[in-house]
């Protein structure tokens, strides 16, 4: 593994022959959250690089840039750092990149570079399986809330451990079916193509300490943030395949990053799927709540929304209480102020402070 725009650019475990898939996280460059037009046009540019780009709406993308390397001249550190260049000069985007033989790894690889810069996962096996290892089996594809509880009833907690296990023994707990894909999964086998124009099954956002931070109450501070930024996203996302503006998820995950570089992951599946701020923050509170941290010194929070489906074909079950009603006309006057004077238009009392 090599972090920086000069890595090395083998194709990956697990990969198509050729390929070579650049993940982008995006973000504006003045801290907001990000525009559409500045998202289309980030991809507009990848588009003009490669025509197998995968839009993960709201901010992320996916690109096979294998066939493109030789026409540009460089390997695939040195052009994600040209996208990213370009991204900023152009759209005011700023971008963190993950480089992987698939997307799998490419998307880890995004989760874990530093924002703004380039982090390659060299093709070589060896280094994948370094990559993962330390991992929880929960940051594997596929494996949810009930495999991972499955697999950690028998000591298989983490990625390098699932590796290592016989693959029979995998068949025998999860099936033959997901035990052979786990297994492939955990080492760092991905066999999906980027598929241009797929919808995005999950939408994340992430926050970063400026220092490691002990403080609690700044952990609950960064949730509620990032629960607020979660809920506008999911309430205003608008994707090509369908009409209407709004998804609502099913899932929330909380992953902590801790300076030891350890990763701590919970995943809690929601009562019914929702968008609502005030759900998504009393959510990621008890997955916070349930790591039962001491004192621990944390680098970085995200929560991350999955099983996303549009929310007009979502049911919600009607509330007799007032206040939840006025929280929530409230957020969807928050939304439209934001979206026609800009995102830092208008923020909650206790962010402000």
């Amino acid at each position: 593994m090599s972090a920086g725009t000069g890595a090395g650019t083998g194709t990956g475990a697990g990969s198509d022959s050729g390929a070579v898939v650049v993940c982008l996280r995006m973000g504006s460059a003045d801290g907001g959250p990000l525009g559409g037009a500045e998202y289309a046009g980030v991809l507009a540019l990848l588009g003009g690089i490669t025509p197998a780009v995968q839009a993960l709406p709201p901010d992320g993308a996916l690109a096979d840039v294998g066939a493109a390397l030789r026409y540009f001249g460089c390997d695939a550190g040195r052009l994600a750092a040209v996208i990213r260049v370009r991204a900023l000069a152009l759209y005011g985007v700023d971008c963190t990149a993950g480089v992987a033989g698939n997307p799998m790894l490419a998307r880890a690889a995004a989760r874990e570079a530093r924002p703004g810069g380039t982090l390659v996962i060299p093709g070589d096996p060896a280094a994948v399986r370094a990559f993962l290892a330390g991992k929880p089996v929960t940051a594997l594809d596929g494996v949810g809330p009930k495999a991972a509880r499955t697999l950690c009833s028998y000591g298989l907690d983490s990625v390098g451990r699932v590796a290592a296990a016989p693959p029979a023994a995998l068949r025998r707990i999860l099936g033959a079916r997901l035990g052979r894909e786990v297994r492939e999964r955990a080492l760092g086998i991905d066999r999906t193509p980027v598929r241009p124009g797929a919808a995005a099954h999950a939408i994340a956002a992430e926050r970063a300490f400026d220092r490691d931070e002990l403080d609690p109450v700044r952990h609950r501070r960064a949730l509620l943030s990032l629960a607020d930024e979660l809920g506008t996203k999911l309430r205003t996302v608008r994707t090509q395949e369908e009409e209407g503006r709004g998804r609502v998820c099913r899932t929330l995950s909380l992953t902590v990053r801790c300076a030891d570089r350890t990763t701590l992951t919970r995943t809690r599946t929601l009562p019914e799927p929702t968008a609502h701020c005030a759900t998504l923050t009393a959510t990621a509170y008890a997955l916070y709540e349930g790591l039962g941290l001491q004192r621990a010194r944390v680098r970085a929070l995200s929560l991350r929304a999955e099983g996303l489906t549009p929310a007009a074909r979502a049911a919600r079950q009607l509330s007799l209480d007032p206040e939840d009603e006025k929280a929530r006309r409230l957020e969807a006057v928050t939304d439209r102020v934001r979206a026609r004077f800009g995102p830092q238009a208008i923020a909650r009392g206790t962010l402000a402070a």
